[in-house]
């Protein structure tokens, strides 16, 4: 009986620790940075595949040197970023990155009109192949952002409810995680012209 009073503190105590939330944080936060290095991987992706991109089309649209710039450029600015694991604790960073792959994404609608141009091109198998690869790539990094999200959402409540909450404020002191938005004007529908 006695060594069941001494150990009964102990017990209390584990039991108690075992439901602060500590370790679910902690696997919460590891899983927003996985979530993330899918994001990163994906834009990295996209990276690579341009410059292939750019190449086919130049042979067929010569004059079209500042559409081609633009996604160079545009290219260029997103890998001259710093990307780290700690962008998610940065909301200005994170939104600077979120500016850069806006940029590349519109110089890249942009290619894509300038291509509409070009009936040969469309039809050359080494530009449909790359534009398929590209069109899953968007898909990726698209599912890739809402992983990204959902694990936000889910560090985010870890850390803000209780029990959690309490143990976070005391121990961990962890900070919230910037989701990703919509780009500037991504509300209003785009005008298509015939």
């Amino acid at each position: 009986m006695r060594s069941l009073r001494m150990f009964l503190p102990a017990l209390c105590c584990l039991v108690t620790l075992s439901g602060c939330g500590y370790n679910t944080m902690q696997a919460n936060e590891e899983a927003v940075t996985a979530a993330w290095g899918d994001v990163e991987a994906t834009y990295q992706r996209r990276a690579d595949l341009i410059p292939n991109l750019v190449e086919v089309v130049k042979g067929y649209a010569k004059h079209e040197a500042d559409t081609l710039k633009a996604v160079t450029e545009a290219r260029a600015k997103v890998g001259s970023l710093q990307v780290s694991k700690q962008l998610v604790n940065d909301p200005q960073a994170l939104q600077k990155f979120q500016q850069a792959q806006g940029e590349l994404s519109g110089a890249l609608s942009r290619l894509m009109v300038v291509v509409e141009k070009y009936p040969d091109l469309k039809a050359n198998q080494n530009f449909m192949d790359l534009q398929n690869q590209l069109e899953g790539t968007e898909n990726r990094i698209n599912v890739a952002r809402t992983r990204y999200n959902k694990a936000v959402q889910e560090f985010n409540t870890s850390i803000r409810t209780f029990p959690n909450s309490l143990t976070n404020s005391l121990m961990l002191h962890l900070q919230r995680k910037e989701p990703f938005k919509a780009e500037e004007g991504a509300k209003v529908a785009p005008k298509v012209k015939f």
